[in-house]
């Protein structure tokens, strides 16, 4: 004979109301239409559950129906547990069961993520690659704006929680609440900046050399002399960096010719000063934090990046670096994904 099925939510709160007007286990057992065993044994042990007879093996699918279930999942990387089970005709069974049977053989996986490369975008990309091979990046200072809102990542809210703590509330705003823009650079040891962008400032040409002018020209003008010699600009290919205007400006910096660096288009891939950026909000964000204002979220930049050691900052163009080359030379030019 099998086993009867455990007693229910309902049934249960049934039974503790009929225990406290005194009925015996045999009248709730008449009432609710149980066996007096299934009764007994939970008003002795309220807390206990029934433990799986087959201790976790899988009895709704045999063997030959996990074929199909292989074929599809090989056919449709990515795709959800639901979908592969119905594309391989077993569109019934529970979700528990489905996540089960993949994790034999699969996980859970995010793709890839890379820019749109066209012909042409690779082939400038393997020029540029190739130009600067040997280049020593140590003098180079790879710039670009970031942006950081109030509320920060969505996928960062999470965390582990101790059963019984009470859950915290986040607050949910449009935009993110709001967001601060900045703009630095990384070069050797040590940070360029951040200096923050106006609010409202739509970054054209004009305004971007504006903006060099009053961060960047300042903290260049104030190293010496063999530095100021050495130094290369990078900027990606923004309208605003690609600008006429503001390669002449640059030039009347002192900075053109070799000291500007020919960026590839479509190739934020390529800059380094985007795992500061994963750096800064790992530690603005830390434990889900969220801002009331802006100016609290750009004292929290600024402090977080006060933090940061020179080590840090070297080993990201260190390791760059060892990446780069080493990627060129056994499987062609790539950082993080291939250039071709």
């Amino acid at each position: 004979m099998g086993k009867k099925k455990d007693v229910s939510a309902a049934e249960k709160q049934q039974i503790v109301e009929c225990l406290g007007q005194g009925m015996t286990t045999i009248n709730i057992a008449k009432k609710l239409h149980r066996d007096h065993r299934t009764i007994k044994k939970y008003v002795a042990d309220s807390e206990h559950t029934r433990v799986r007879a087959d201790k976790g093996k899988l009895r709704t699918l045999s063997n030959r129906q996990l074929c199909p279930v292989k074929r599809a999942a090989a056919k449709m990387p990515c795709h959800s547990s639901r979908q592969v089970f119905e594309a391989a005709g077993a569109s019934n069974v529970p979700r528990t069961t489905r996540c089960r049977v993949l994790q034999r053989f699969a996980a859970v996986r995010k793709p890839s993520c890379q820019p749109p490369l066209s012909t042409a975008h690779k082939q400038k990309r393997l020029q540029w690659a190739k130009q600067y091979m040997k280049t020593d990046f140590k003098t180079v200072l790879f710039t670009d704006e970031c942006r950081a809102t109030l509320d920060g990542p969505d996928g960062w809210s999470g965390g582990w929680l101790v059963d019984g703590h009470p859950m915290q509330t986040r607050l949910w705003r449009q935009q993110g609440g709001g967001r601060v823009m900045f703009w630095a650079g990384i070069m050797g040891r040590e940070i360029a900046g951040p200096f923050r962008i106006p609010e409202g400032v739509k970054m054209t040409s004009i305004m971007y050399v504006e903006f060099l002018k009053q961060h960047f020209l300042p903290w260049f003008k104030k190293k010496n002399r063999a530095f100021r010699s050495k130094i290369i600009f990078m900027h990606d290919n923004a309208p605003s960096h690609a600008a006429k205007n503001t390669s002449a400006s640059l030039a009347a910096m002192g900075i053109k010719g070799d000291k500007l660096m020919v960026w590839p288009p479509c190739s934020p891939d390529l800059n380094p000063i985007e795992n500061l950026w994963s750096i800064i909000k790992r530690s603005v964000y830390n434990g889900g934090r969220q801002f009331t204002s802006k100016q609290r979220l750009w004292e929290g930049i600024l402090s977080s990046c006060k933090t940061i050691q020179a080590d840090t900052i070297q080993n990201l163009t260190i390791q760059w670096t060892r990446e780069f080359r080493s990627s060129f030379r056994t499987r062609g030019p790539m950082c993080k994904c291939n250039i071709t």
